[in-house]
């Protein structure tokens, strides 16, 4: 398989790694990449040398994938019963059998795979229940005969004739608009990634930076904006990146380069690379080659993600500019600098490195901030940013002695991320079923908040509460549909569901948050009608800082 060439060098020491070459048994199945059309030989005969000649296909018994033998065909099973009964089982010449009677596996194929890290493998896909890819073979149906599957994907790959098959391209809208590709492997090929994900997780999470959050066991997003707002008030001036369209223009040329530092294990290698140029196919059906980039939805595009830019910014981050300290989720990066003219350096010297590594910062989105509050107050352009669903600007802040108010640089709930959640409101069809009975609706709908409760109520929870009270006013729309004597008025539903509050207060998910409802009969100075209003609780919205 050709790889691109470059001349760019990401700070890592050139070590070549062969692949298998063409008289490999890795190789014995011929593929042409740019074409539909694959050569297979026939395996099966490893110890005669020879073909079938009539071209009869015999059918593989799992019994290998328990038993540690290797596969057999409907012929060979019921040769091997004859024998069982009065004969003795030779091996081949130069093979060697195990206690239960089967061929050892590092003599039966090139690869020595272990059977019991595809089937943890299996089981960690399971448990995250995604959907199928370009087969149509859906997590259920793959379930009712997983043993098949499992044995033929650990044959294929234990062989090196195990070819990815195209990845299917599904749009999802982004937050900020415009849509996001997402690539679905089919489920078979999910496991696979995780073998070799689990092997290589293994090698290179020591390696990562401490402040790169993204994907990585132990850490999280939360966690990455706890650490971004702390040194927010260190340093005065942040650097917001912001690379376009980082994972589908990582050059493969110089990402292969950074994994053979790391990787000398020839089959994950070259598994790797041919996920890499694994084709992408669009709803219409459309076949799309590639030559760079990694698919938003794999399995093993995060950590290959991760692994690129710890050599194109992070490892360079530390060497070039030590003084600058950073945040780091995947390709969302945040620089924290002390004045303004080094926000300037870094952002310049940042360009160039992204350009030398075939990667582009946007224009119009990487920008510099200030972090004004109550004691830093110039007056500059940009004044907030965005960072993993929060919105870091000056916001009014209590003093937990003095109790006095003053501004403050924190993060709270994104306008973009209340818009999605809004648009998440809006599609979740229980709110129109006026057949569904209160429990359910609670069933329904407390999972959903109390995942964004968990996530954006961890800072400055009061902006989270106002925009919950949202919430309520649905459920009051939905108790207006199905009971009959609520449906004249608005008023009355408000006011059915402030007496549910009072008996039950836990009974919906961002209750406990202070977003109960109450009611007041204020007249609206633009209507005259009968106006809702919700108190808050937990703190006050100071116009022009929340």
């Amino acid at each position: 398989m050709s790889k691109p060439k470059s001349n760019i060098n990401l700070g890592i020491i050139k070590e070549e790694t062969c692949l298998p070459t063409l008289g490999h048994p890795a190789y014995r199945r011929r593929e042409l990449i740019t074409g539909v059309y694959m050569e297979r030989e026939n395996l099966s005969s490893r110890c005669e040398g020879k073909t079938s000649s009539n071209g009869d296909c015999k059918r593989e018994s799992t019994d290998a994938w328990h038993g540690g033998g290797t596969s057999r065909s409907s012929e060979e099973a019921a040769v091997m019963a004859a024998e069982q009964r009065g004969s003795i089982v030779r091996p081949c010449q130069g093979e060697k059998l195990t206690s239960s009677g089967g061929i050892e596996t590092d003599k039966a194929k090139p690869f020595s795979i272990s059977r019991q890290s595809v089937y943890a493998a299996y089981r960690k896909v399971s448990s995250n229940n995604g959907s199928g890819g370009v087969d149509g073979i859906s997590m259920e149906e793959f379930n009712k005969a997983y043993k098949n599957h499992l044995y033929k994907l650990w044959n294929r790959m234990s062989s090196g004739s195990y070819i990815p098959p195209a990845v299917r391209l599904k749009e999802i809208p982004k937050k900020g608009g415009g849509v996001r590709p997402l690539g679905i492997p089919t489920i078979a090929d999910r496991i696979g990634q995780t073998v070799v994900k689990e092997l290589l997780e293994q090698e290179l999470e020591p390696l990562f930076d401490e402040d790169s959050y993204g994907y990585r066991p132990g850490k999280s997003a939360i966690e990455a904006v706890g650490k971004a707002r702390e040194m927010c008030w260190k340093y005065d001036w942040v650097v917001d990146l912001d690379i376009k369209g980082f994972f589908d223009n990582i050059p493969h040329g110089l990402l292969m380069k950074a994994v053979r530092k790391h990787c000398k294990v020839r089959w994950m290698l070259l598994y790797i690379e041919r996920w890499l140029v694994a084709p992408l196919q669009k709803e219409d059906g459309t076949i799309v080659g590639r030559t760079k980039g990694v698919p938003q939805g794999s399995v093993i595009g995060p950590i290959l993600a991760n692994l690129y830019l710890h050599y194109s910014m992070d490892k360079w981050l530390r060497k070039f500019h030590p003084d600058c300290k950073f945040e780091r989720y995947a390709d969302d990066a945040i620089v924290h600098c002390g004045s303004q003219k080094r926000a300037e350096e870094v952002k310049a010297q940042l360009e160039a490195r992204m350009l030398a590594c075939g990667l582009e910062l946007h224009p119009e989105k990487t920008k510099i901030v200030y972090c004004k509050d109550s004691n830093r107050r110039g007056d500059y352009p940009n004044l907030s940013f965005d960072f993993l669903g929060y919105s870091f600007k000056p916001r009014m802040a209590q003093n937990s002695k003095r109790k006095v108010w003053f501004t403050n640089w924190l993060p709270a709930v994104s306008s973009k991320s209340m818009k999605a959640m809004t648009d998440k409101l809006k599609g979740m069809g229980i709110f129109h079923a006026s057949g569904c009975t209160l429990q359910q609706l609670v069933e329904k709908l407390n999972p959903v908040l109390q995942g964004w409760i968990n996530y954006y109520g961890k800072f400055y929870k009061s902006k989270l509460a106002n925009f919950m009270h949202n919430v309520n006013v649905k459920i009051a729309r939905w108790a207006r549909r199905k009971y009959k004597g609520l449906r004249t008025s608005d008023m009355k539903a408000i006011r059915w569901l402030h007496g549910v509050s009072q008996r039950s207060p836990h009974l919906f998910a961002h209750w406990t948050i202070g977003s109960k409802p109450t009611v007041t009969d204020n007249k609206s100075r633009m209507t005259g009608d009968c106006h809702v209003r919700f108190c808050e609780n937990l703190g006050a919205a100071m116009p022009g800082f929340t």
